[in-house]
């Protein structure tokens, strides 16, 4: 499961495609829905939140702006509602991770997209997320 803290835009249509449907796995987990995946460690930032449904929704909420944004026909009612807007602070050291693992995914699998965002200083951060200075998140499982 990897639910990118980078900026939906970013992601080719396979891997936005990909990032729904995890997004929509990470929202059956937080609801008790599914016995897989509970213990994964990218839903911490989640659950550590006063109310995980509503920030997991905001999340699917930004992938599927993203989609519609492409007129991909996702399904807009499974996104849920967002009781409150909510920030998840995520580090610097995690969004420069994220974006090397990125740009590696796509050199493999649409070298064109991946061209098209090479050259991007700052990637930017998912709506739900805020960049503050740090390391890799501890969650992050590293390759």
């Amino acid at each position: 499961m990897r639910l990118w803290s980078l900026h939906p835009k970013y992601l080719d249509s396979k891997g936005l495609v990909a990032l729904w449907r995890e997004a929509l796995l990470a929202k059956a987990v937080l609801l008790g829905r599914t016995r897989g995946y509970r213990q994964h460690p990218q839903l911490e930032r989640f659950r550590s939140q006063t109310s995980p449904v509503s920030a997991i929704n905001a999340y699917l909420k930004a992938v599927y702006a993203e989609a519609a944004a492409r007129h991909y026909s996702f399904d807009r009612s499974k996104v849920g509602k967002v009781h409150r807007h909510v920030v998840i602070p995520v580090t610097s050291g995690q969004i420069e991770y994220e974006w090397h693992h990125l740009m590696a995914k796509l050199a493999a699998r649409d070298p064109a997209w991946r061209d098209k965002w090479q050259g991007e200083a700052f990637p930017e951060c998912h709506p739900l997320f805020a960049a503050r200075s740090g390391d890799i998140e501890q969650w992050e499982r590293r390759r």
